[in-house]
């Protein structure tokens, strides 16, 4: 029976991350019809109406927004409307965590090979991590100098993590994509890496 129970446990950890990506895209479309179908039956009469028409209609609306978004006084709108946002209560956490998420997902590939191990001061212990940061401009004096750069530590089994601030001369550079590294941090080492042509580990 216990031989049983661990042949299914490892076939239901095979599927579960396939079954749960599908259930997310299905998920996307479905609500993406529901809600923006309904606006395209308002301009169109039901009998030309086609399955699909909203989820056409979302993929068509964000590619507008991202290319208005390349307008100069329309950008300068969407910073204001940002800004506006984020002084509200409750509504300013959440949006700016969704923005920051986003914004570290959009730099993933901008961050390269930028994995590293930062040792632990007083012992053979290192930490891996992805660096997120090197240009300091723009945010509060203080926090980091042309040697210093941001060091992001993922949590395993959980979402959160450490962001470490450390001399660029510390940190031990390895050849490990990004998006390896964090599955293997949140995994608690027990991914494997997965083939890629990405170029080799920057240099520090």
């Amino acid at each position: 029976m216990r031989h049983f129970g661990s042949i299914f446990l490892k076939g239901l950890l095979a599927v579960l991350p396939a079954v749960v990506t599908l259930y997310l895209i299905y998920w996307l479309i479905v609500t993406a019809e529901r809600a923006l179908g309904a606006i395209v039956r308002v301009f169109i009469p039901d009998a030309w109406y086609l399955p699909g028409m909203g989820v056409v209609l979302a993929v068509a609306g964000i590619f507008a927004i991202g290319v208005l978004l390349n307008v100069y006084l329309l950008r300068r709108l969407w910073d204001w409307g940002e800004r506006v946002l984020l002084r509200l209560p409750v509504i300013r956490t959440i949006y700016g965590a969704v923005q920051d998420l986003t914004g570290f997902v959009s730099r993933a590939e901008e961050f390269g090979d930028q994995v590293v191990k930062v040792p632990l001061p007083g012992s053979e212990y290192r930490v891996l991590g992805v660096v997120t940061r090197r240009d300091w401009e723009g945010v509060a004096r203080g926090l980091g100098g042309d040697d210093t750069i941001a060091v992001y530590t993922p949590m395993s089994y959980q979402v959160g993590g450490y962001t470490l601030l450390v001399p660029a001369s510390v940190v031990e550079p390895v050849d490990m994509s990004v998006e390896d590294a964090m599955r293997f941090a949140v995994t608690a080492g027990m991914s494997t890496q997965r083939e890629r042509t990405e170029p080799p580990t920057e240099e520090y």
